[in-house]
């Protein structure tokens, strides 16, 4: 069976030590139900229309911190279309949540309509086909000029295992028998998928699959990124935010990332020697 998957490879690297860390969650805690939650459908207590063109509406309303740009948010979600066949949704991979970065697009038309939502809130958001895959669809998945719809809880905001210089790090995944960390003298190679909000997945190593080596010392590695990926091992996989003044800074990089703009790293590191 195939489903859309918005981003099954994990995340990217710490650039510290972060073993035996707790990781802390802000807002309401994570709601912990047997079966679908997703399937209790309420009343619709709320709604709001978007500018673009989306509608969310709340069946619960949560009263943790409003979503913004840069946070992690814990989702538990599914996609639908106007037939009611499940597109997508965490549930398809067998997770509990999703962990979502607002502010880089990883889904077409989806950060405008979360940045309405807060922890807690159980919503509706219904997605028009030109905010969602337009018509290009998917093969065989999403059919073209389809409406979408998102029904998703916010779980909860996870706070970064690290942050070093404003660059935040979220190891998602880690295999403890690795100890091999990446440092002066090692070489890494990774996969990743980069985007900018401007330009969302402007990089996909899985593409070709063509994973990128490099050494400690080598130049010409986003400052940012070489700080997270400090100490990261094999197997790692992890989300990182690059602030702007860690990335390209004021002048951007040709035409594909803006002056200013944050970056955000989508890292499964392959291997330390």
């Amino acid at each position: 069976m195939k489903w859309l998957v918005i981003i099954a490879v994990g995340v990217t690297v710490a650039s510290c030590d972060v073993r035996g860390t707790t990781k802390k969650s802000s807002g309401a805690p994570q709601i912990k139900e047997k079966g679908d939650a997703l399937n209790a459908h309420k009343k619709v207590i709320a709604k709001e229309k978007l500018p673009n063109g989306e509608q969310v509406q709340w069946f619960e309303k949560g009263t943790g911190p409003l979503l913004k740009s840069g946070d992690l948010a814990m989702i538990d979600y599914r996609v639908e279309l106007p037939d009611g066949s499940v597109v997508d949704g965490n549930h398809l991979l067998k997770k509990p949540s999703f962990p979502y970065l607002l502010g880089f697009q990883m889904q077409p038309g989806w950060d405008a309509a979360l940045e309405k939502l807060r922890v807690g809130d159980f919503a509706k958001i219904s997605i028009p086909s030109q905010q969602a895959r337009g018509n290009k669809g998917v093969d065989g998945l999403i059919p073209k000029n389809a409406d979408n719809y998102l029904i998703v809880r916010v779980l909860n905001i996870e706070k970064p295992n690290a942050t070093i210089d404003g660059v935040k790090v979220w190891l998602l995944e880690e295999n403890k028998k690795n100890k091999m960390r990446f440092k002066e003298g090692k070489t890494m190679t990774i996969h990743s998928m980069v985007s900018s909000p401007s330009n969302p997945l402007y990089y996909n190593s899985y593409r070709g699959n063509k994973p990128f080596t490099f050494k400690f010392e080598d130049y010409g590695i986003v400052p940012g990124l070489k700080k997270a990926l400090t100490n990261a091992k094999k197997s790692d996989r992890l989300y990182i935010y690059v602030p702007a003044e860690q990335a390209y800074g004021n002048k951007g990089y040709l035409d594909i990332v803006q002056p200013n703009e944050p970056l955000f790293y989508n890292v499964l590191v392959m291997d330390v020697q």
